[in-house]
């Protein structure tokens, strides 16, 4: 499969959230929050700010059940990344981003972006993180000039790039592949030949025993 804007979005921001400090993981469920973010508003969704925690918050495709779920209210947040700001809620003491009554997590992050790869991931990752820390930190905290100035002069460029990235290294394995099983065959069909060889050999051998 292709990688799309979505992935490249996400992969810009989750590699800016972490240029500025956070986590990983938390960097991660940022990245992926803004993506669904920006291709919702694209839909025309428009975010309304919650009068208060969600009612209900679901993890990984499953509701987060009651015990827990109280301790999420409790550190329901407005987050800001700079003049950026996201829902979020402590996980394990780090801030992990809702968008409507889900949290994105770092597993929702390897399913819908690194899975695109197909396991060359960080390639990608070191290729976004240089391009962050290349900018000035004014820029990385401004969610205007980070999309307009470092995500959209880049997003299709980046798209191609990634995608024929992957599909190179899935072409070179699978011809890494069948030279293997092509090299497997020739042994296979070389060691019939030797053995077969070897018997003439003997039965030579054994006919020129007779004459004598």
């Amino acid at each position: 499969m292709a990688v799309g804007r979505f992935q490249v979005m996400a992969t810009l921001q989750a590699a800016r959230a972490y240029a500025l400090g956070l986590p990983l993981e938390s960097a991660k469920s940022f990245g992926l929050n803004r993506a669904i973010f920006y291709a919702a508003a694209k839909r025309g969704f428009k975010a309304k700010p919650p009068a208060k925690p969600p009612e209900k918050l679901v993890i990984e495709k499953k509701p987060v059940p009651p015990e827990k779920l109280e301790k999420f209210k409790e550190t329901f947040q407005i987050f800001h990344l700079g003049d950026e700001m996201a829902y979020a809620v402590e996980l394990d003491g780090k801030p992990y981003f809702v968008i409507g009554n889900e949290i994105q997590t770092p597993e929702d992050f390897a399913r819908q972006v690194e899975s695109r790869f197909a396991g060359h991931f960080d390639e990608a990752w070191k290729e976004a993180l240089e391009l962050v820390k290349s900018y000035d930190k004014g820029v990385l905290m401004s969610q205007r000039y980070f999309y307009e100035t470092v995500y959209k002069p880049r997003r299709d460029e980046l798209a191609r790039k990634w995608t024929e990235m992957v599909a190179g290294l899935r072409s070179a394995k699978s011809q890494a592949e069948q030279r293997d099983k092509q090299e497997k065959a020739e042994k296979s069909e070389e060691k019939p030949a030797t053995q077969a060889a070897g018997s003439q050999t003997s039965a030579s051998a054994g006919a020129a025993a007779s004459k004598s």
